[in-house]
C-alpha cells in the first residue's frame, strides 16, 4: 500500500465539533503524505485548525472521518493502548511550551520516553546524555528546567522528542515563545538533526522565513491543505 512508504499519511481527514445546537467544521478534507526525512511546514491563520490537525496526526484525538496511517498502521484499527505504544515508538512531540517535568533534571526528562517504553536506566540514560550532547547541552545534564533558559528548555524538549529515534516529530509553534536569535538557533538545530538522524518533521509555525527554509510549505485554509506554491 502507498501508505507504508510514508511516515504519516492521511486521506479525506475531517474533524467537527458540536457547540450547542451547531456543528463546527474545522477540517473538511485533509490529504497529506509525509515522506521519510522530509521537513514539512504547515501555516495558516490563527484558529484555522493547525493544532487540531497535529493532534489528529499524532493520534491524540480522533477524527470525525477519513483515515490516518502512521508508519503504515491505520490508527482507527488500534486500541488506545496500542496508539500509545505507536506514539512512543514512532512519533515525537514538541510544543510551544516545553512541558518539562520541573522536579526532574534535563537528563531525566529526556530519558523519560525510553523508561516509559520499558528500557532500563542503564540503557536510557546514556542515550539521553547522547541526545543532550547533540543539542549542545552536555554541560546541563543535571540542571532542572528552572535552572535553564527558555532556549535551553526547548532544546531539552527537542532532545526528549528525538530520544526514542522516532520516524517523525510533530512540532507546534516550537519557537513561538523565544526571541529571534534563540529561535533561529533552534531552527538551525532542527534542520541539522533532520539531516543527521533522517527524522521527518511536521512543523506548525507562524514564522514565514523558517517555513520557507523547509522542504514543503502547506497552507491550512478553510479546512483543507494546499501547497503554498502550486
Amino acid at each position: 500500500m502507498e501508505q507504508t512508504a510514508n511516515v504519516i499519511s492521511c486521506r479525506h481527514l475531517r474533524k467537527s465539533y458540536t457547540q450547542g445546537p451547531q456543528q463546527v467544521d474545522v477540517l473538511l478534507d485533509i490529504n497529506l503524505n509525509v515522506r521519510p526525512a522530509e521537513c514539512v511546514a504547515i501555516v495558516g491563520s490563527s484558529g484555522s485548525g493547525k493544532t487540531t490537525l497535529l493532534n489528529l496526526l499524532g493520534g491524540l484525538d480522533a477524527p470525525s472521518g477519513g483515515e490516518i496511517y502512521v508508519a503504515g498502521q491505520d490508527l482507527s484499527r488500534l486500541s488506545e493502548s496500542e496508539r500509545g505504544q505507536l506514539r512512543n515508538r514512532y512519533l515525537g512531540f514538541v510544543y510551544q511550551f516545553h512541558h518539562l517535568l520541573g522536579e526532574f533534571s534535563a537528563l531525566e526528562n529526556v530519558a523519560m520516553p525510553l523508561l516509559i517504553g520499558g528500557q532500563s536506566s542503564r540503557e536510557a540514560y546514556p542515550r539521553a546524555s547522547e541526545l543532550l550532547g547533540e543539542v549542545g547541552l552536555s554541560h546541563r545534564l543535571n540542571h532542572k528546567p528552572s535552572e535553564l533558559s527558555g532556549g535551553e528548555r526547548q532544546r531539552v524538549a527537542i532532545a526528549r522528542a528525538l530520544v526514542a529515534s522516532p520516524r517523525c516529530v510533530l512540532m507546534d509553534e516550537p519557537t513561538g515563545n523565544l526571541d529571534r536569535r534563540t529561535a533561529e538557533g533552534i531552527h538551525t538545530l532542527m534542520q541539522t538533526l533532520n539531516k543527521s538522524l533522517q527524522t521527518s518533521f511536521v512543523v506548525v509555525t507562524h514564522d514565514e522565513r523558517f517555513a520557507a527554509s523547509l522542504d514543503r510549505v502547506l497552507v491550512l485554509n478553510q479546512g483543507t491543505l494546499e501547497a503554498e506554491h502550486a
